[in-house]
């Protein structure tokens, strides 16, 4: 019998914090208790804000916890023919087109459809995509492209849903709002996603569907922050023929506020708590892996 297969994924554009902590053991754990394997991955798509020294870092604080890991470690930025060739079957489909709004031309015809009426967002709050290139006739995106002009990949969501179908996934955890087991898919809710842009061929959707199928990794355990998120990777890996990993949402690490610890919150990373003699065992006990 195939051992089950987990993994950790952070990027490296930041010191993990304990919210990092508890996914990490949380994986670890679920290894060792079923003999499983347990895999490291460096998701360092965005080369502007990944550093090489905030990988060692990370290795550096799960060795601290006592996390033993398998090598060679997957770094997504040695990868990204995979993402690559991934991208032009969804092209050969015809399911990826191009859209050409800055990021100031599509907040401004947001406000224009908020102004009248509302506008839909997805599940994270964002606004769901308002422009209109997906209208555009092949030769003038061909000349948009070959002029330089800027653009990202998207996902032509209503086409890819209805050549899909309905899809579903194994929940092992719980949603936000307590969602177990066989869980419906929907992915329309996000609208147009993008897949890449011009100067970065992959994107977060694209690449960890990839990965977790070219790793072999069996049972996904991350976050509920990421929980609705599943919906657009089950679409892809349906899309691309790729298989469906069991999921395990786990519960959000917090702070006194309520919040959920993150880099951009300056969260207290597990660098500094060493530093300041916290010891893993403590680390394990603040999180409730004791």
């Amino acid at each position: 019998m195939t051992p089950p297969v987990f993994r950790f994924a952070p990027s490296p554009n930041g010191y993990l914090h304990l919210g990092h902590a508890y996914s990490a053991l949380l994986n670890f754990r679920r290894a060792q208790e079923s003999g499983g394997r347990f895999l490291l991955r460096i998701e360092d798509i965005d080369q502007t804000r990944c550093r090489p020294e905030f990988e060692q870092a990370i290795e550096e604080d799960l060795a601290w916890l006592g996390i033993v890991w398998e090598r060679p470690v997957r770094r997504q930025s040695e990868h990204l023919a995979d993402y690559g060739a991934a991208l032009n079957r969804l092209r050969a489909l015809g399911l990826v087109y191009p859209s050409f709004e800055s990021r100031a031309e599509i907040a401004r015809l947001v406000a224009e459809r908020e102004a009248h009426g509302g506008w839909l967002r997805d599940p994270d709050g964002a606004p769901l995509y308002p422009g209109s290139a997906g209208t555009l006739s092949e030769a003038q995106r061909a000349e948009l492209i070959a002029g330089g002009q800027p653009y990202a990949l998207r996902l032509d969501m209503a086409a890819a849903v209805g050549r899909a179908g309905r899809l579903s996934w194994d929940e092992l955890g719980a949603g936000p709002s307590g969602e177990t087991g066989g869980v419906d898919a929907r992915p329309e809710a996000w609208g147009d996603v993008i897949l890449a842009r011009k100067e970065t061929p992959t994107s977060y959707h694209l690449s960890v569907v990839i990965d977790d199928a070219l790793q072999g990794v069996t049972e996904v355990v991350r976050g509920q922050d990421l929980f609705h998120a599943t919906s657009v990777h089950r679409l892809l890996q349906a899309l691309l023929g790729l298989p469906a990993p069991t999921y395990r949402h786990h519960q959000l690490i917090r702070d006194d506020r309520g919040q959920k610890l993150s880099k951009s919150s300056q969260a207290t990373g597990l660098r500094a708590l060493r530093a300041e003699g916290v010891s893993p065992a403590e680390i394990r006990h603040r999180i409730g892996l004791v």
